[in-house]
């Protein structure tokens, strides 16, 4: 007799943990204390990364049993901007990356998946905060603790479908901006990986940055914002209690991009439970993509030392690549010598303070505006 699973969270590793529940034949109830899936986002583009394997991300995802029955756009080609504003076009084969919208509305990646899930039989109950799991479960309720934000505006736009994205510690200290436009609605954002509190100055210089650069204009910006936790643990178990997605950690340390492995997380999550055997879900992440987590860490380390002069190096080497897929993938995927400096860079950011206890009173930052979002935490 197949198990019923609970999952606390209706983010994509959870709904990737339920389907893959229900298409086995077990019960997955899903508690989302949210009124609706995908509540976190207001619409915004995020990439899924399709350059860390040979094969295609979303054929990957075909073979675990979940679909693209979401809006996604593949994207060949990207524009990156150096610290001095020089252009540098990446081209690539196969598709970098696949664009797809975030958000409780039609058509985004939440909205997808929780109609695949309705369709294999899964159970939601929505606006219920489950803060107990007694008989175990997975545990999928997006990041605790905040080591990055993404702020800007979401608007509609005339503007062609582009990628743009640029490396300054004027416009992201120690991260990247960004501007994505496609069907006519667009996402533009400052990645920051420190100061905080000063994010609308950084929105606001990212906004002149890319107005000057391609011209774009913004119909009814609508302010966005959220936080990330990047730094995985040495485990994602505690007892027959599994942790996916950013809950664990699951997060590209270099620039961010861990939907992949919030849904791949939340596979093998399911995948441990229904055979009986949690105690393999940390072999299976690790066996997938440890490796690939470690080796951001260390990139993260170098990227944080590298300042202006150091990314308009790395822009150039990027822009010069024949296929600039193949090149991010040895960038990301290989390296020994890296890993000889990962227990070096994982104590770096180990000792970090989480900022979401840095906030402050009055301040209408993402910081600030997003702490009650950490505030509801799993007691075991």
């Amino acid at each position: 007799m197949m198990p019923t699973i609970e999952i606390v969270g209706a983010g994509p590793a959870g709904l990737a943990a339920a389907l893959t529940i229900a298409r086995r034949g077990g019960r997955a109830i899903v508690f989302e204390r949210a009124t609706e899936i995908g509540h976190r986002f207001q619409g915004d583009f995020e990439g899924i990364e399709n350059w860390t394997t040979e094969g295609d991300v979303l054929e990957e995802l075909a073979s675990l049993g979940i679909a693209a029955t979401f809006e996604h756009t593949p994207f060949r080609e990207c524009v990156f901007y150096d610290p001095q504003g020089r252009e540098h076009v990446c081209r690539s084969a196969q598709p970098l990356f696949y664009l797809v919208r975030r958000g409780p509305g039609p058509g985004t990646l939440d909205q997808g998946l929780k109609e695949q899930a309705l369709n294999a039989g899964v159970e939601f109950r929505f606006a219920t905060a489950q803060k107990h799991l007694p008989q175990g479960g997975i545990v999928a309720h997006g990041p605790q603790r905040a080591d990055a934000i993404a702020a800007g505006y979401i608007f509609e736009t005339d503007s062609a479908i582009c990628a743009f994205s640029v490396t300054s510690d004027h416009l992201a200290p120690k991260g990247y901006s960004y501007l994505l436009v496609c069907r006519g609605k667009g996402t533009i954002a400052s990645c920051l990986f420190n100061d905080f509190h000063n994010e609308r100055t950084y929105v606001e210089r990212t906004v002149e940055f890319f107005r000057e650069k391609t011209g774009v204009v913004m119909k009814n910006p609508r302010r966005f914002g959220g936080f990330a936790n990047l730094f995985a643990p040495y485990s994602a178990r505690k007892g027959n209690i599994l942790y996916a997605g950013e809950a664990a950690g699951f997060q590209d340390a270099l620039f961010g991009f861990g939907m992949r492995y919030a849904l791949l997380s939340g596979h093998f999550a399911a995948r441990a439970l229904l055979e009986g055997s949690p105690e393999t879900y940390d072999s299976l992440w690790r066996k997938r993509f440890g490796s690939l987590m470690k080796l951001a860490v260390v990139n993260r380390a170098i990227y944080e030392r590298l300042g202006d002069s150091g990314y308009a190096r790395l822009v150039c080497l990027i822009g010069r690549a024949p296929d600039a897929r193949d090149w991010m993938r040895r960038y990301f995927g290989q390296g020994w010598l890296k890993k000889l400096f990962y227990p070096l860079a994982r104590r770096q950011f180990s000792g970090r303070t989480n900022l979401l206890f840095a906030c402050v009173e009055g301040c209408d930052c993402t910081l600030c505006r997003c702490k009650l979002a950490a505030d509801c935490h799993l007691q075991e």
